[in-house]
């Protein structure tokens, strides 16, 4: 199988290769995760790295900081999470590989450690629940226990499990993004759910900050109209008279 990994460009291969080797030098196995695989394997280029370990991601995020003297370490304990800032202003996120509970829709997870695939389980899509080790003694090595890599030659969206527009609404305003950047067609299943979802009015479980902020991200896209198409198409445009201020 093709080394996905060898499509970086020489300083995110350096990047990543130095992450590796620290998590594998701590006991910990680290991944390359979500959308940074999901642009790799469509040979997209990207800036984005999303970092998952299994053992302690915050740890990991710290002692890679130190490798880098004037970067800046965020810290977010309650969702087993960090961000680095390189000088440069690139980007880099660290997570533990977690298991996510929504108390009620609508609600941010509450999260507890788990292994990779269980973390992978709990994304939006199948094309985004695909992870590659990075650790030097599993390079490379692909993680895909829902059949992602199949969802992206075929140009499908397909969500994880039943539940996932009802725990996440924003995941609708995801689809329409997600269909019209990269010329996806839903699957039939997926989209019975969402305007099963709809229906039931699972958009006003979230916040106007929330929805507005994903609806914004689609406004950046340079296929915004087509997102904003499906939107309307699905009856899940919103309009807030007095939008709060971020």
């Amino acid at each position: 199988m093709k080394d996905i990994l060898s499509l970086l460009d020489r300083d995110t291969l350096r990047l990543v290769r130095s992450i590796g080797e620290l998590a594998q030098a701590k006991g910990a196995a680290a991944y390359l995760v979500g959308g940074p695989v999901r642009d790799l394997m469509l040979e997209i280029p990207g800036l984005d790295l999303d970092i998952t370990v299994e053992g302690n991601g915050i740890r990991v995020a710290e002692a890679w900081a130190k490798q880098h003297p004037g970067a800046s370490l965020k810290r977010y304990p309650a969702f087993m999470t960090a961000s680095v800032v390189l000088p440069g202003g690139r980007l880099v996120d660290f997570a533990t590989t977690r298991k996510e509970y929504y108390v009620r829709r609508g609600a941010y997870p509450s999260v507890k450690p788990s292994g990779i695939e269980e973390d992978l389980l709990r994304r939006d899509f199948t094309i985004n629940a695909m992870a590659i080790a990075i650790n030097p003694d599993s390079w490379g090595k692909v993680i895909d226990p829902f059949g992602g890599q199949a969802d992206l030659k075929s140009r499908t969206l397909r969500v994880l499990h039943e539940k996932s527009f009802l725990d996440d609404a924003t995941r609708i305003l995801r689809a329409a993004r997600f269909k019209a950047r990269l010329g996806l067609k839903i699957e039939a299943k997926t989209l019975d759910l969402l305007k099963a979802a709809i229906k039931i009015k699972v958009l006003d479980t979230i916040k106007p900050q929330r929805y507005l902020k994903d609806f914004n991200k689609i406004l950046k896209e340079p296929n915004s109209k087509e997102a904003v198409k499906c939107i309307k198409l699905w009856d899940a445009y919103k309009v807030y008279a007095d939008p709060p201020r971020y």
